[in-house]
């Protein structure tokens, strides 16, 4: 049997617990061609309300897998100047996310935000039969918006609105699946946290979109509908939440978690939440998931994050120059194609020592 790849592990492991992921990458086939079926065969590696999702709709499946790696993509993103950069390396993953960290909380969060997403958009492009645009009828109309004229302009819902409902109950049903609410154990009460906090960061910053209609430009009538935000949006969010995550510990009973420190408020639903101190990240460490930082790009006069001093961990940086090849002086010549020149163009870099 091929050897999962890269990508398979990246994307599979945060899908579900670690413990049990292992099987799963074995069961995947090409990352090109994630076939749903493939793995739902394998559901002995997936129980309760995963598996029962897979086995009655694995065309949801295919939309948890385009979801989860989006999150992978963003946390890429979010994460691309720290030393912790999102590293998806088999060797150091997995040992990652068996720590109750800040760190993991974030993958949590947008992995769980990835599949509300994925699915919801999903459900509004008539991909999925089991839903389709957001039912109006029973909600409220929307306020009127105040006009130059002596009349309101009048406002009704329609368009397609984001069944966000549908993509957010979806989402917890698989990403929560293994998850037992109540159950004596802190790692299961922090996942299932900052799992909520990732579904929230995009269910509760639904925008109103609208589209005037009259005649002669005139806008006597408005038809609205609700959209997710832009993914980079709710990536943005959570990485503030990230930066602002609260430290917890297991209460006496098992089933509560208690803010660490004095006059700290209990996180909300919103926030993202860890027990354990993050490791450094500067230099390879198998045991905590590091791959350090050596070799890292980084900027010499930045004072954040991605600057020299921080990401190198003090230990210095070298200057080297970089030529590469890019297209430049592209022309469009009808109909229709362009083309381009190439350019050597030199980079100077600096990298981590």
């Amino acid at each position: 049997m091929t050897p999962p790849t890269r990508t398979q592990l990246g994307v599979f492991f945060i899908l579900l617990c670690p413990v049990n992921i292992i099987g799963l990458w074995w069961a995947v086939g090409s990352p090109l061609v994630m076939d749903p079926n493939s793995i739902c065969r394998k559901t002995k590696w997936l129980a309760g309300k995963q598996a029962e999702l897979c086995q009655s709709q694995p065309e949801i499946i295919n939309e948890v897998i385009k979801g989860a790696k989006l999150g992978v993509r963003e946390c890429h993103y979010q994460f691309r100047f720290r030393r912790w950069n999102c590293t998806s390396h088999n060797k150091y993953f997995g040992k990652v996310l068996q720590q109750d960290i800040r760190e993991t909380a974030f993958v949590y969060a947008i992995t769980a935000a990835g599949v509300t997403h994925a699915v919801t958009q999903a459900c509004s492009m008539g991909n999925l039969l089991q839903c389709g645009c957001e039912a109006t009828r029973s909600r409220a109309a929307p306020r009127p918006a105040t006009s130059t004229s002596t009349e309101a302009v009048k406002w009704e819902w329609g368009g397609c609105g984001d069944d966000v409902e549908f993509g957010y109950e979806k989402s917890k049903q698989f990403m929560d699946g293994r998850r037992k609410k109540g159950k004596s154990d802190i790692r299961t009460l922090l996942d299932l946290h900052n799992n909520e906090a990732g579904r929230l960061a995009v269910r509760n910053y639904m925008r109103t979109e609208c589209k005037c209609h009259g005649l002669s430009g005139s806008c006597t009538l408005r038809t609205c509908w609700r959209k997710m935000p832009h993914f980079r949006e709710v990536g943005n969010r959570l990485l503030e939440s990230f930066n602002g995550a609260s430290k917890v510990m297991g209460g006496n009973d098992g089933k509560t978690l208690i803010p660490v420190g004095w006059n700290i408020k209990p996180p909300d639903k919103q926030d993202l939440i860890y027990s354990a101190e993050s490791p450094d990240f500067c230099l390879p460490n198998r045991k905590t998931g590091s791959v350090g930082t050596r070799g890292r790009a980084c900027n010499s006069t930045a004072p954040d994050t991605s600057g020299c001093d921080l990401l190198c961990c003090d230990r210095g940086y070298r200057d080297e120059t970089v030529v590469y090849q890019e297209n430049c002086l592209c022309r469009f010549h009808w109909c229709c194609m362009v083309q381009c020149k190439e350019c050597s163009v030199r980079k100077q870099l600096s990298l981590c020592l």
